[in-house]
């Protein structure tokens, strides 16, 4: 975001979504940044940018390495990361999608809707090396999220341009619509091909209670694995998984019955 575009804000508003940028930032798991690179990402002046870095590393929100005076997120956002992971029960989900990986010999993981992304919150691409947030017009994942979305979450039409990864990779609005109205139509989605050759992937969703996805759980190998043959039959253990997870992702109210 420019310093023109949230000039527009208020001023207390400007700066907390300045700094909330600062974060975002972080987001693709790179290296270190300096406020020269926070501040050319964000076209911010770098005096801007050395600010609010030096409020958010005075909150806790970022940490500074001694050396090469160069930023990272600090343990602040570890620790209110953990209590998120933990209110939301996926601690819990860890050993169900162990289980459904060893089943299938495929990875599993589950995601929630972050904006444009998929989000990966638990499963085995949780690795300290490979982030987290996966485009949602190219993922498996992003189909599913996309296909049962929440209201106020927003459509196709609420996305940005759609950027092409591989050669088959949705990009037209209008072709992703038509995409999803399949996906519902069989109740799951499927990458092939679509953000790295080589990788096939089966999502479905993971309903709430109204019937929106609440998160977006997958199983991801190469065609090899994931073959038509055995198509059925992983997505009948995912679906298991995903039922799984309806009942022990439910937050403490929503486990209470109601008052008579």
């Amino acid at each position: 975001m420019t310093e023109a575009v949230t000039a527009r804000a208020p001023g207390g508003a400007q700066a907390v979504r300045r700094a909330l940028d600062v974060l975002h930032c972080f987001h693709d798991n790179g290296p270190d940044l300096s406020a020269s690179d926070l501040a050319r990402r964000l076209e911010l002046s770098v005096s801007t940018a050395h600010r609010l870095a030096r409020t958010l590393l005075g909150a806790g929100f970022l940490e500074q390495d001694p050396r090469t005076a160069r930023y990272r997120l600090g343990p602040a956002v570890t620790e209110l990361g953990r209590l998120s992971y933990h209110q939301r029960g996926l601690h819990l989900a860890a050993p169900e999608l162990a289980d459904l990986a060893e089943r299938t010999g495929a990875t599993a993981d589950l995601a929630l809707r972050s904006g444009p992304h998929a989000v990966i919150v638990a499963g085995g691409s949780v690795t300290p090396k490979v982030g987290l947030r996966r485009p949602l017009h190219s993922t498996a994942l992003g189909k599913v999220l996309l296909a049962w979305a929440r209201p106020g979450d927003g459509g196709p039409e609420s996305l940005p341009p759609l950027p092409a990864f591989t050669d088959r990779t949705i990009v037209e609005p209008a072709a992703l619509e038509a995409e999803l109205v399949r996906v519902r139509a069989v109740a799951y989605a499927l990458n092939d091909g679509e953000s790295a050759h080589g990788v096939r992937t089966l999502a479905v969703p993971v309903l709430d209670g109204a019937g929106y996805a609440r998160f977006a759980l997958a199983v991801r190998a190469t065609p090899s694995l994931i073959t038509a043959e055995r198509t059925e039959w992983l997505l009948t253990e995912a679906r298991s998984c995903a039922r799984a997870l309806e009942v022990l992702l439910l937050s403490p109210a929503e486990r209470r019955p109601p008052a008579r």
